[in-house]
Parts: structure tokens; sequence; C-alpha cells
């Protein structure tokens, strides 16, 4: 059984380059991989094939620009990708890339991406999703909103990725009621591992998350995680909501992949699912 041990990946800091954070055979992982990019004056670029996953690259602060060529030989160019100082000043800047691609980012001084991957054998094209073409919902009530901003959902031809960006103000909780993708129940819930990078204002501040699965389940899981500034959270299954410190803003990005993509197929806990009719 996963413990809280390896569900939390603890912030490996602001590490110059690539620096792999967690994926497939982590946690019970099978599908989604996510990966830190700093780029430097000293280390302005960087360079890679997607392999046979597709990628949604989030520049958090930082401009780029991104380019390459698809398995098809078309060449992409995408430039000025990035208008936010951190990921709290502004929606989401993403870029997807199918697999079997070739790319280079070149930011024009510091930059932070972050990189979700997925299998994918799927011959899509490249597209920029700039912060005004980000879903934008303000969800919840009371002390249980929070904005979701979705870039890689249906509008986006994906195999497999659905990635956004949610905003805790302080004290608030997210994934309210909570919910869990991990069953398959017709077409309304279908299994999708989850992954969540948190980020945090001002950032010594903390959040807390509950990974739990229902009562009765064959195979339990019940973690509380106390999450701080760059440490990331693997959602293999369960339901998993999120709550805010008093006096900090949590920023959590997240990335799905299963064996099915379908924007909104998640269950809510019925215990709690009660609040959203008060």
């Amino acid at each position: 059984m996963p413990t809280s041990c390896n569900l939390l990946v603890k912030s490996r800091g602001d590490r110059p380059g690539l620096v792999r954070i967690a994926g497939p055979g982590d946690a019970g992982l099978k599908y989604i991989g996510f990966s830190l990019l700093n780029l430097t004056q000293e280390q302005p670029s960087y360079s890679a094939s997607t392999g046979g996953r597709e990628l949604a690259l989030d520049v958090f602060s930082g401009e780029c620009i991104i380019d390459g060529r698809t398995r098809a030989g078309e060449k992409f160019h995408f430039d000025s990708v990035g208008r936010r100082a951190s990921a709290f000043a502004g929606p989401p800047e993403m870029v997807y890339l199918p697999g079997e691609s070739e790319f280079t980012i070149r930011a024009n001084g510091p930059a932070k991406i972050g990189i979700f991957d997925a299998p994918s054998t799927l011959a899509a094209v490249p597209v920029y999703i700039p912060g005004d073409r980000a879903t934008k919902l303000a969800v919840g009530k009371a002390n249980w909103t929070r904005d979701v901003m979705t870039s890689i959902g249906s509008n986006i031809q994906a195999q497999r990725l659905l990635v956004g960006e949610t905003r805790n103000p302080p004290g608030n909780w997210s994934s309210a009621p909570p919910h869990k993708h991990d069953t398959r129940v017709g077409t309304s819930e279908v299994p999708m591992e989850e992954i969540y990078y948190f980020q945090i204002d001002p950032p010594q501040g903390f959040a807390m998350m509950r990974v739990y699965t229902a009562p009765g389940d064959i195979d339990p899981l019940d973690v509380a995680l106390v999450v701080e500034n760059g440490d990331t959270v693997l959602v293999p299954r369960g339901y998993h909501p999120v709550v805010a410190a008093p006096g900090y803003k949590a920023h959590y990005t997240w990335g799905l992949a299963g064996e099915e993509r379908r924007q909104g197929a998640w269950s809510d806990d019925p215990r709690h699912a009660w609040v959203k009719n008060t």
C-alpha cells in the first residue's frame, strides 16, 4: 500500500536543467510522469525528443521560444510563451507536444517550466495555449471556492493528458467535495492517475492534502500530507482534497492520464457531496 512517504515528493529546489520528479513505477503510477525544467543565464536552452510520450509544458515564470519538428517532419514555432512573473501572476501558459517530436526550449532570462508526460501513439499537432485561451472557472462556495484553469482539456486533441492549474485563496479548500477517478462507472467515472505540483505564496507557507479510499475498499489507503512550496503529490487512486493554510495562497498544477481520456469523469465522495446543496 502506498504510504505518505512515497505519495509525497519533497521539493528538489531550483536545480538548473531538467529534474525528473516522478513517473510510472512510483507509488503505483502506470501512465503519468512529471519533471521540472529550470533554465538559467548559464543554461538558457534545452533540447530533447518526446519519444513515445506526449508532453504538456507549463511555463510558470519567464518567457520562452519553443520550436521543433513533428514525426511527420512538420516544423512548429511558438514565440513569447510565458507572460507571468510567477504561477500566481496570471493564467497558465502551456504548450502541448505530441509523441515523436523533436523540440528545443530557449529562454530569454531565467524560466521555470513544469512538464507532464504520458504514453501516446496519436499523430496530433503541437499547440500553444496562451493564458487567454485557458478555461477559467470559479468553483465551489463559501470557504471552498477556488479558481480552476484548464489549458489541455477537450479543446486539445491529446491521447491521454488533461492538464490545468488550481489556485486556493488562504484557508480555502479545493477538490471539494472530495472526488476520485480510479474506477470505471460507465462514462461518468474512468480510471485516471493524477500528479499535483504545489507552489505556495508566501513560500514559507504550507497546504494540507488527504488521499484516501472509501470505507470497505479491499486495498485501503488513507494518508494526510503536509505540502510545502515545490512539493509534488502523486495520486494513483482515491479521493484527494486540499486546503491552504491561513494567510497562504496554494497553487497546484495538475495533470491526469489513464487508459481513457475523459474530462469531468470523476465521482464525489457520497458522504460529503451534500455540501453542494447547502
